[in-house]
């Protein structure tokens, strides 16, 4: 009998676990197992669901029917087109209401007391009924939806029902991209898009029932008082009267007290009750390197309440961005909702810390929020870390302020975000949204009133817009500004990079100095690197790659597969020596007060935006490791002003030496130098002793000079340390001799087709190189793909060489197996020329973009008839004397074809090298009919 009571109690709680999920004294969970329906036709009110059982599926809440498997199945199959190569896709669609319904059973303890329910996310819109009447609604994409049901659930069991809508509700807030053909796939803002994040249906984080007494306090917040050396606290009375005896205690994260006390005086105000405290002598600053917290407790009569925080003061100081009085430097990157196994983002924080620390890994130390604000386990683990956040409404629009409802939406959307996260000291700044145009004088109100309500924060208006002038210059209540240009010029490398020869010296100041405002570069990077193949078995979630499967299959089909990874890795190398750049040129830059990368991690939305130098996981590609990126990317970073990538033989290599540093002052510390080769022998090396580092930018702290003296071609490595630190960065250089042999008698240097034909015909050995402006092909590139070539298809679309730095042809022309800096000159004097059907060996293959997939080249070779044909489309005939690199290149590749090793395996007939030309009525022609015979 004891044993059956046992078992019968044991199933008695398992019951009610079930039902009411888990229970502590002041609060009970409802995750676990509802029911949900669909209502796609919207009849659910109509019918009175909230006032039946529903029938229906299982879920599990927290969820979302993606991850239950509920909705319409996609059927896409892979192909390249802008349906599949929009974004990953998802294996189920569903927009619309869905209802959601369980079993709650309220404890008698509860009876008189006042009863909250909060659902921490929900995309768009909530209505929630119990036992059939309706409690109330609301909107919110990224807070809580918070409802009272105080006189909705006495003691006993109840019904509770919730819809959730998550169609379109306000579609203002939002840009569409037009160039997708899916009407469901054309929103871009990352609170409501299906290119980074899903438009899911379901609750997500907390789904709570809390109980509290009637008028006990709440909304506890913190603002530290640096200039007065207090802080300032306040409270929601909630109409009770507030209690004589009104104290506090503050903790630290050990639970020592480190002060407690009674308050004299109080301020009340419309329900909200404030009073200052003294800052206690042992509480710290919190920052990155110091991510000290605390906590608060407040005594109100018989209630309590306590919020963790960390006394921090973000200022602008004469355009400075300073925190805690010291100016810093942010490292920072996108985070654009971008977690490819469940579509939304985690609500734990033990994801968000590990997140979090691979940012840290590779020396960030700030994430902004592109267009959504992320949830309060982000935060969380963003205080502990030390990381900075800039945070977003749900906001990417070009028609600002048309709407009206959709203006008081963003206002409530702002004035939940600083309740709900104002204390995390981590919450560093705010913007409005992305790219905005419209009314700005919305904006400029919205700013304006944000910081009345809560300074702990800095505000801008937009980050960056297109729209003239609010783009070129901060808006009249920007506390920064985010920016491509300002109204003098560019200030980031898309603009400069491929326009302009590869040059060291240079930073942003000519276009920056006069922004009165901290100034962060906007969204720098977006260079393309070729889609890891080998991930594709890692989308085990809700989303399929078919947009990976898509080019796999492509790639099959033209023979190309062997190269995947190749390609992979060869355009994620010259991603990440135009990072290295981007990066440093904005750490030599004094009125910089930091950049945001875009990105480190891969983007697979807007046209499969593979622009990450890791995967969506946040994962490594092998193309960089953390402590090479460190290396540039760091609290505090050796930095050498210099010419050029390519000197030669007596030339004098001079570089001023510089030190971006963020990080504490330090003194009497020593720089050491030195300048060495591929095989590791030290050619000259120096130190700068008895220098002091200040915070911020150390500029000319000495000269490092080599006299080059080369008999061969040569790349050399300059390299800057902190001696007794980890600090240090290093920088290629290519030394070439001056003279060297550009004519063999045995080598026909053809600059026309008809010569190289006719010496082709009598069996000669030839190179030929016409002028490469008469050429079929792809106008030469330096950098890659901008974004994605299906997002912006308009541009030359190439990713960088691929090369075999071990063929003879480089004998005597130092490569990697990648683009780097000394090839500028060679790629932008190019064409790349489309060889599909063409039987040739490229020395020199350009990687196509994963959209066209075309075998490209601009130096190969072929036999044609008994001749041997070295064919280049890289200009090596003109101005060799100012160009060296153009020069060694001719030399090298002549000294490959005059040795032995020079037997080309492909054959040509003669007359295809006519199809390469490029006349003048031809216009257009497709990569099939230039080598039809």
């Amino acid at each position: 009998m004891r044993v059956f009571l046992n078992y019968f109690l044991m199933v008695l709680l398992s019951v009610v676990l079930f039902q009411c999920g888990t229970k502590t004294e002041n609060q009970i969970s409802l995750a676990g197992k509802w029911t949900v329906k669909l209502d796609s036709l919207n009849i659910g009110e109509t019918e009175n669901w909230p006032n039946t059982i529903l029938t229906g599926s299982e879920i599990e809440l927290p969820g979302t029917l993606d991850d239950a498997g509920i909705g319409e199945p996609n059927t896409m199959q892979p192909a390249i087109n802008n349906y599949v190569m929009s974004n990953l896709a998802r294996k189920y669609y569903y927009t619309g209401k869905a209802w959601y319904q369980k079993k709650v059973t309220v404890p008698a303890s509860w009876k008189g007391k006042e009863i909250a329910l909060r659902l921490e996310r929900i995309m768009w819109e909530s209505n929630v009924f119990v036992d059939g009447k309706k409690v109330g609604t609301a909107n919110s994409l990224i807070g809580s939806h918070e409802y009272d049901l105080t006189d909705f659930m006495p003691p006993g069991e109840h019904t509770v029902t919730i819809s959730v809508d998550n169609s379109n509700k306000f579609p203002l807030v939002n840009v569409e991209g037009s160039m997708y053909p899916d009407k469901r796939n054309r929103e871009m803002a990352h609170a409501y898009t299906n290119h980074t994040q899903i438009k899911w249906n379901g609750i997500l984080g907390d789904i709570v029932l809390k109980v509290s007494d009637k008028g006990a306090p709440s909304n506890l917040q913190v603002y530290p008082k640096v200039e007065k050396d207090a802080l300032r606290v306040t409270f929601e009375s909630n109409g009770a009267d507030v209690p004589k005896q009104l104290g506090y205690e503050i903790y630290d994260l050990q639970r020592n007290m480190i002060s407690k006390g009674d308050v004299d005086e109080q301020h009340v105000e419309n329900g909200t009750v404030s009073f200052m405290v003294e800052r206690p002598e042992q509480m710290e600053f919190w920052d990155e390197f110091n991510p000290v917290l605390y906590y608060i407790k407040l005594n109100a009569g018989e209630h309590s309440l306590e919020k963790r925080f960390g006394y921090k003061n973000i200022n602008n100081n004469n355009g400075n961005l300073t925190l805690n009085g010291k100016r810093i430097f942010l490292r920072g990157n996108l985070e654009c909702v971008i977690f490819p196994l469940t579509g939304h983002p985690p609500m734990q924080k033990e994801e968000w810390a590990k997140l979090i620390g691979q940012a840290k890994n590779y020396g960030l130390n700030h994430l902004r929020f592109h267009s959504w604000c992320p949830p309060k386990a982000a935060f969380e683990a963003a205080d502990e870390a030390g990381f900075y956040y800039q945070v977003e409404l749900p906001h990417w629009s070009l028609r600002v302020g048309e709407d009206e409802k959709t203006t008081e939406f963003l206002q409530q959307e702002a004035d939940k975000i600083i309740r709900d996260y104002g204390n995390h000291p981590s919450f560093v700044f705010m913007a409005m949204g992305n790219e905005l145009q419209g009314d700005i004088g919305v904006l400029n109100e919205m700013t304006a009133d944000l910081r009345k309500k809560d300074n702990r924060h800095l505000y801008a208006t937009t980050s960056f817009s297109f729209q003239k002038p609010t783009g070129t210059r901060p808006e009249v209540e920007d506390e920064f500004f985010i920016a491509q240009w300002t109204d003098k010029g560019w200030i980031r490398g898309q603009g400069i990079f491929n326009d302009k020869a590869p040059h060291f010296n240079a930073d942003y100041s000519e276009n920056s100095d006069h922004i009165q405002v901290p100034l962060i570069s906007h969204e720098i990077g977006q260079y393309s690197v070729y889609p890891d193949l080998s991930e594709i078995p890692k989308y085990t979630g809700v989303l399929k790659p078919l947009n990976f499967m898509a080019v796999k299959n492509d790639l099959e089909n033209k023979k190309l597969i062997d190269l995947a990874e190749d390609f992979t890795q060869a355009s994620g190398k010259l991603a990440a020596i135009l990072y290295k750049e981007e990066i440093e040129r904005a750490l030599k830059t004094p009125s910089f007060d930091g950049f945001q990368l875009l990105q480190l991690q891969d983007f697979p939305g807007q046209g499969t935006a593979l622009v990450g130098l890791l995967n969506a996981f946040w994962e490594s590609k092998g193309i960089i490791s953390p402590e090479e990126f460190r290396q540039f990317n760091s609290e505090l970073v050796p930095l050498i002003r210099y010419e050029k990538a390519v000197y030669e033989d007596g030339e004098v290599f001079m570089a001023d030496v510089e030190v971006a540093n963020f990080y504490e002052r330090l003194q009497g510390r020593s720089l050491d130098w030195s300048i060495s080769d591929e095989e590791g022998n030290v050619l000259k090396k120096g130190v700068l002793p008895d220098i002091d580092l200040n915070i911020g930018n150390n500029l000319s702290l000495g000269t490092i000079e080599y006299l080059i003296s080369v008999k061969e071609a040569k790349k050399i490595t300059v390299t800057v340390s902190l001696r007794d630190s980890k600090y240090k960065n290093s920088w290629s250089i290519w030394v070439y001799p001056k003279k060297v042999r550009t004519d063999y008698d045995t080598i026909v240097f053809a600059k026309t087709i008809k010569e190289a034909q006719a010496a082709l015909q009598k069996g000669k050995k030839v190179l030929c190189n016409p002028d490469y402006e008469t050429l079929k092909g792809i106008e030469g590139r330096f950098v890659p793909v901008f974004w994605s070539p299906v997002h912006f298809p308009n541009q030359p679309a190439t990713m960088g060489l691929l090369l075999d730095e071990k063929n003879a042809a480089f004998d005597n022309f130092p490569t990697s197996s990648h683009t780097d800096w000394q090839w500028w000159d060679l790629c932008i004097n190019s064409k790349s020329i489309i060889v599909d059907s063409l039987q040739v060996t490229p020395l020199v293959r350009v990687i196509d973009n994963f959209v066209t997939n075309h075998h490209l080249t601009n130096v190969f070779e072929a036999k044609v008839g008994t001749g041997r044909l070295l064919f280049s489309a890289v200009d090596i005939t003109n101005d060799l004397e100012n160009r060296p690199a153009a020069r060694q290149l001719r030399h090298s590749l002549m000294e490959y074809m005059a040795s032995t090793s020079f037997n080309p395996s492909e054959t040509i007939e003669a007359n295809v090298l006519e199809k390469l030309i490029l006349y003048q009525n031809d216009k257009n022609f497709e990569a099939e009919d230039i080598y039809e015979n």
